[in-house]
């Protein structure tokens, strides 16, 4: 085991230990953490890992790492952090360059005196290449669009220590852009990002936004649907949704007369009982709250937002939890937080089973309704009790690609084994 650790220090320059009981995987215990400071190191590192025959974990801020499934073994943690710098920032092409280990907080930072932000603004602010591993976005996606569309180059190293690249710093080269696509949302189960290259947007001048309440189903839905199909470019529209309260709000930004023109339109729109500020609500761009600390995300079809919230509803009614619904409608998206009905967390219960069972039960009711909504629920975090023997992912179309594309890049099953859909 030594000798094992000698390799890893050998490979990162000495940035490497025994692991701790800060270095679980979604409850799995590591044996050792590794830092590699570049692309070369990471290449390093991954190439002693396969002579050894380690299962590798990649590992940004931490902040998303106990979504998914639990990985089968975590042999060896890839800590990307030291990976933070700014290799470029080409303000006049609006892309920027930098290490996967820096963290979006500090690059919007790095951006703000050019005028330029990145598109990319999850509830957990954690790294860039963790918010390419997961993607993870926010309100901003109806504008920007998803991290996989303002991904235009990535630096990784596969399983076998071999580096490789895709895409590049400017707009106009996509030759590989694919390839990004498809490291992106996988979890790191078929490779570990080192760098990556984003497209970027101008910081608007002004910004309004809008508010009113949220009514039944049917109501969010003719609401919902109205502001998708207006043509007032609306740069987000979000929804909270719990038992004490609903609201719709809506983000218009630009100049300051084009912003103050569309806001009055909005206002108009969403009806009397709108609002308008200069700053978001409280709960605008964060997750929903849970006492059990279970957190799922649903999709669905912009059209079918209303079978979505009804098939919801009913299955919290039949388990007896309360639901909080946050969410982007406009994009299809949104994230549950579930709680007891009575505001007990799942302490309650001696073991949780209690709890564990109604969340079953509540993920089967959605998930045997998807069919009226069109989309899907994936638990993206949940305490072990519950978690286990959960099936986190449920139904996933297209997965004999995804098996095949781990065969291609991960023949071993050395990266996150099984923590990705199908045990992937």
């Amino acid at each position: 085991m030594t000798a094992i650790l000698d390799t890893l220090k050998a490979a990162t320059d000495g940035h490497a230990a025994e692991a701790t009981a800060d270095d679980l995987v979604a409850g799995v215990p590591a044996r050792w953490v590794a830092r590699p400071g570049s692309t070369a190191q990471t290449s390093a590192l991954l190439t002693a890992a396969a002579e050894q025959r380690l299962t590798v974990v990649a590992r940004g801020a931490g902040t998303k790492l106990a979504w998914g499934a639990p990985p089968e073994s975590v042999d060896l943690v890839v800590d990307t952090t030291r990976m933070s710098e700014v290799v470029e920032h080409a303000a006049g092409d609006l892309v920027v360059v930098a290490g996967a280990g820096r963290t979006l907080d500090e690059l919007q930072t790095d951006l703000a005196p050019a005028g330029q932000r990145l598109g990319v603004d999850p509830p957990r602010r954690g790294t860039l290449g963790g918010a390419v591993a997961t993607a993870s976005t926010g309100p901003g996606r109806l504008f920007h669009g998803a991290v996989r569309d303002l991904l235009i180059g990535v630096r990784f190293v596969r399983a076998d220590g071999v580096a490789a690249h895709a895409g590049g710093k400017v707009v106009k080269n996509v030759a590989g852009y694919d390839l990004g696509k498809v490291l992106t949302g996988s979890f790191g189960t078929l490779g570990v990002i080192t760098e990556v290259a984003f497209r970027l947007h101008p910081v608007p001048g002004a910004q309004r936004w809008i508010s009113c309440p949220a009514g039944e189903p049917e109501g969010t839905q003719a609401l919902v649907s109205s502001l998708a199909h207006s043509q007032l470019a609306i740069s987000s529209v979000e929804l909270d949704r719990a038992a004490d309260g609903s609201s719709v709000s809506v983000l218009v930004e630009g100049t300051a007369p084009g912003v103050e023109q569309r806001a009055t339109e909005v206002l108009r729109l969403m009806g009397s009982g709108a609002t308008e500020a200069e700053t978001p609500p409280a709960w605008w761009g964060t997750e929903p709250d849970s006492d059990s600390a279970v957190l799922i995300k649903v999709t669905h079809e912009i059209s079918r937002l209303g079978s979505l919230l009804q098939t919801v509803d009913e299955a919290a009614a039949d388990t007896g939890l309360q639901v909080r619904f946050r969410g982007s409608p406009v994009v299809g998206t949104a994230l549950l937080g579930l709680s007891r009905a009575d505001g007990t967390d799942g302490g309650a219960d001696a073991d949780g089973s209690h709890l564990a069972e109604g969340v079953r039960q509540f993920l089967d009711r959605v998930r045997a309704g998807s069919g009226t909504f069109g989309g899907s629920a994936v638990v993206l975090e949940a305490p072990g009790a519950i978690r286990d023997g959960l099936d986190v992912w449920g139904p996933v179309e297209a997965l004999g690609l995804m098996r095949s594309l781990k065969s291609q890049f991960d023949p071993e099953r050395r990266l996150a084994p099984g923590r990705f859909v199908g045990g992937i």
